[in-house]
């Protein structure tokens, strides 16, 4: 049993870390352009985009996604809690 809700939590855990950063990165490509009245940048490698802008856009955007990424798996690990009485794998004390 162990095993499968190891694989279970795997799965949602995944699931819900892609469908918040997807979410994420929709929201800040919005407020993005709302305040800079440009896109963002497609790829802050370019030598073409404003090395304030790229990095600006590289701080703001890995910030939020983590941030999304890590409440999004917080309220997975407390629905899975909820559901089956433990923390999901790896979240449980003694676990490394």
């Amino acid at each position: 049993m162990a095993k499968d809700s190891s694989k279970v939590w795997s799965t949602f855990s995944l699931v819900a870390a892609l469908g918040a950063a997807a979410v994420a990165k929709k929201a800040l490509d919005s407020g993005w352009k709302a305040a800079t009245g440009k896109q963002p940048p497609a790829n802050p490698a370019d030598p073409d985009v404003d090395v304030r802008e790229a990095i600006a856009w590289a701080a703001a955007s890995g910030t939020f996604v983590a941030l999304a990424k890590m409440l999004a798996q917080r309220r997975a690990a407390n629905y899975y809690l909820k559901s089956t009485g433990d923390l999901p794998p790896g979240l449980r004390k003694g676990n490394a």
